[in-house]
């Protein structure tokens, strides 16, 4: 291994030579290729968490620094200069709930899966089915002619642990009847709202956070407004049955959509459903090679 390395630095100093290329040699080839690849990682982790719209606010406020910078805004530049300290501190207490869950990750994983899986659960639940769509739509209508109140929230690419962890876990494929009992009056699990991941029902009575938007009307309840206050945060769709009009209405990207039909529901699941199977090409790619060394594994015994 080592004659190989000291070969092809060798090969690449004379051909750096011959291009009048700067003097790069193996080692800092590699030591690039650890980089962009940690930096990857890293930045496809914290696309499917909070922290994603977190760091585009951030983004936005260095590039108008940058534009103060290039016009000579020489008060702004000094404001930015003295509040850089305060920024550091300010980056980990808004990112302390993504960093303490990498941490844990670090520590239940080898580093090597760490880097391969932030998030294994996400790339091992698939995506759902048309046949949990037509449950889902089935159910909400249901629900809606006796006038029984629902809240379903079905998790698209940022994951939603957080929420999931302040109800109780269920873990169930989904069907119309399981969600009707979910939601039937008087039972234990139907004050609160339920997670849906995949073809799973994954947990029930959990707890989301309401919306400031003052666009929303007042004669909406609490079930609207978590609605509305959870499609903020993450990209999810949520799907709200009104316990005294028995309308369905949906919120995404922190809009509620009132009084739609079956159809217009059946859409937009169809819309999630698409785009989380195009997001999820690389894992599938993942998977599809895994099984094939476990298979050729299997051929050598």
């Amino acid at each position: 291994m080592q004659n190989m390395l000291a070969t092809l630095d060798a090969f690449w100093q004379k051909a750096s030579l011959y291009m009048n290329l700067p003097k790069i040699s193996i080692t800092d080839i590699v030591e690039i290729i650890i980089i962009a690849f940690l930096i990857y990682y890293m930045l496809v982790w914290i696309k499917n968490t909070r922290a994603w719209m977190l760091l585009r606010g951030l983004m936005v406020i260095l590039l108008f620094v940058l534009l103060a910078a290039l016009f000579q805004m020489n008060t702004i530049i000094w404001i930015a200069r003295n509040t850089l300290n305060v920024l550091v501190i300010a980056l980990v207490v808004i990112f302390q709930p993504e960093m303490r869950k990498a941490l844990e990750n670090l520590g239940r994983k080898n580093v090597l899966a760490f880097l391969f899986s932030f998030d294994s659960s996400k790339e091992d639940t698939g995506k759902f089915s048309d046949k949990t769509i037509n449950e889902m739509v089935k159910a909400c209508y249901e629900m809606g002619k006796v006038k029984t109140g629902a809240l379903i929230v079905v998790e698209d690419e940022i994951v939603l642990s957080e929420y999931e962890r302040t109800g109780i876990a269920v873990d169930g494929i989904l069907t119309s009847q399981l969600l009707i009992n979910i939601f039937e009056k008087n039972t234990p699990l139907h004050d609160g709202a339920v997670i849906v991941r995949g073809d799973r029902v994954v947990a029930a009575t959990c707890y989301l956070p309401l919306t400031d938007s003052l666009s929303i009307s007042k004669d909406l309840g609490t079930r609207h407004r978590a609605a509305v206050g959870i499609s903020e945060v993450s990209d999810s769709l949520t799907i709200v049955v009104s316990e005294e009009t028995g309308r369905v209405s949906i919120a995404l990207g922190g809009e509620l959509y009132r009084n739609v039909d079956a159809e217009f529901l059946k859409n937009k699941l169809t819309y999630i459903q698409r785009r989380e199977r195009e997001l999820s090409k690389i894992a599938l790619w993942k998977r599809r090679l895994k099984d094939a060394k476990t298979a050729r594994k299997n051929d050598n015994k």
